[in-house]
């Protein structure tokens, strides 16, 4: 297959929506937090509980698979924190570039480009990944945010806040257990869950389209170079460090070249975080995400 294929299959469906909510934002202003609240609180909580349901993950998997992303992200964390302190970043600008460099767009652009090169059970794997970062976001993330302002007991209490983590007991306990869902029940999650990849793109555009340009070459460059060129060779040496199995191992690679997450402008925005800066990372990340991600997609061997 080649790479203009690889690219036309798997990362043009998903550009094409989320330009689509870029001009949708572009043009009628529309504001992406109901949006966001939606995706957050229901969708994205039923598309992990239907995934790893439906696939039937044992838990050693899963662990292995939630150790490998979090060793991952706290690779990826320090590695930012070192070159900054070495290029004598601000403090606030030093937190902006380490928060970005944690986490990738490991939902909303991740578990679609995954769902399209390699299926279901990949899918599955993404999804652990995704979890994880999610935890890594709403614990170190928003330490990192508040410059070591948050104590740990309210940091673990931000968990709380998070429905995912209910999804991904809930359906281990369903498949452990073999409970099955009344039939409307689950109709109601089929639905949810098919609707949840659209939405988390059209989400993604509108996040997007509110990006702003920063001059901070060197701030910037940490987080672009981190995230989609030097993350997937991280991660391939963790795969192999995590024996994981091969759909585990395409999974885990590709969300670790994925750009910085959006969820990161909205912390940075709540914690008066250099917004600016943070905003034009996760846009330039994210568009140039095509050029790396399609060669480590031919590389995986879509």
């Amino acid at each position: 297959m080649t790479l203009l294929t690889i690219f036309s299959r798997t990362l043009l469906p998903v550009l094409l929506l989320a330009g689509a909510g870029f001009a949708l934002g572009r043009t009628l202003k529309v504001d992406p937090r109901p949006l966001g609240r939606i995706v957050f609180y229901i969708l994205s909580p039923i598309l992990v509980f239907d995934l790893i349901r439906s696939s039937q993950l044992p838990p050693g998997k899963i662990a292995l698979m939630l150790g490998f992303a979090a060793s991952l992200m706290l690779i990826a964390a320090g590695l930012a924190y070192l070159l900054g302190k070495l290029f004598h970043l601000e403090r606030a600008v030093l937190a902006a570039v380490v928060l970005t460099t944690l986490t990738g767009n490991n939902g909303n652009y991740g578990l679609p480009v995954i769902a399209f090169a390699f299926g279901e059970e990949a899918l599955a794997y993404a999804s652990i990944y995704f979890v994880t970062s999610v935890i890594m976001l709403n614990t170190l993330g928003l330490f990192i945010a508040g410059m070591g302002r948050l104590s740990p007991r309210t940091a673990l209490l931000g968990l709380l806040r998070v429905p995912t983590i209910y999804a991904i007991l809930l359906a281990l306990l369903c498949s452990q257990l073999g409970w099955s869902l009344p039939e409307p029940l689950d109709r109601t999650i089929d639905l949810a869950s098919a609707a949840a990849v659209p939405c988390m793109l059209i989400l993604l555009g509108l996040e997007l389209q509110r990006a702003q340009w920063s001059r901070n070459i060197r701030a910037v460059g940490i987080p672009v170079a981190i995230r989609l060129v030097a993350g997937p060779f991280i991660a391939l040496a963790l795969a192999s460090f995590f024996g994981l199995p091969h759909m585990a191992r395409q999974a885990g690679i590709t969300e670790a070249g994925m750009p910085s997450a959006v969820m990161t402008t909205v912390v940075a925005s709540e914690y008066d975080l250099e917004p600016a800066l943070v905003t034009a990372i996760v846009f330039i990340t994210t568009l140039l995400s095509p050029l790396t991600l399609t060669p480590l997609l031919f590389f995986l061997g879509v």
